[in-house]
Formats: structure tokens, sequence, C-alpha cells
């Protein structure tokens, strides 16, 4: 699992690799750094073959306070499909550290998270 970081401009992409805990089919990670600014856009890609999520698992985003900046857009994401959401429909994060939670994805199955933040 790992956590990286490009800027662009005045957009960071946030990318969180993950595989979910053999016997909880969990994952969760926190950055290292402290965000500001809109979310613009989440993108969810599930793994492939042996490595695909559990249909529905769910994503979420918390900030210091564990509010999830996704707004609950993260809930319901397929084990097939890449998903997007749009700026829209998710919040903000007021210098906070985040952290990525990956709930119900089955046992030691993986995905991305993309998170981009102006």
């Amino acid at each position: 699992m790992a956590i990286t970081e490009l800027t662009h401009g005045t957009v960071k992409k946030i990318t969180y690799e993950w595989t979910s805990h053999a016997a909880t089919g969990d994952a969760e990670e926190t950055t290292t750094k402290a965000y500001n600014g809109a979310i613009e856009r989440l993108v969810t890609v599930p793994g492939t073959a042996g490595d695909q999520p559990a249909d529905n698992y769910d994503v979420t985003v918390e900030d210091s306070d564990e509010v999830d900046v996704l707004m609950g857009e993260g809930a319901n994401r397929s084990d097939t499909t890449t998903q997007q959401v749009g700026a829209g429909d998710l919040g903000v994060v007021a210098y906070s550290r985040l952290t990525f939670k990956i709930d119900n994805a089955g046992n030691s199955n993986k995905g991305t998270v993309h998170l981009y933040i102006r």
C-alpha cells in the first residue's frame, strides 16, 4: 500500500494503491502531509482477475476531524469498472492530513484511488 502525490499546476493528484487486509477486507492509510482545497475529482480503479475487490466496496477519505470529504460519494464502488465523481458532489479539505479507508473489499484484494485537489 502506498500514497503518492503529483502536482500539476494548482492541482494535486493523490494516488492510494491499496490491498485489503486478509482477515477484514479493509485497508487504511493516512497521508504524511496536510492538504487544503476543493476536492475536484475522485476516480476509483478496481484490481483485476484474482485481485478484483468485492462489488459495492466503499471508499472514504476522512479529514483530521474524521469527516468524509467525499460526502458519501465513495460508497458502493464497482468491482469491474473504473468510476469517477466530479467536483459538484465532493467536499473540501482545510489543512488536514487525509485518511483513505477501504471497506468491504474482500480478503487480500486490490485497487487504486485517485483524488484531485485544487
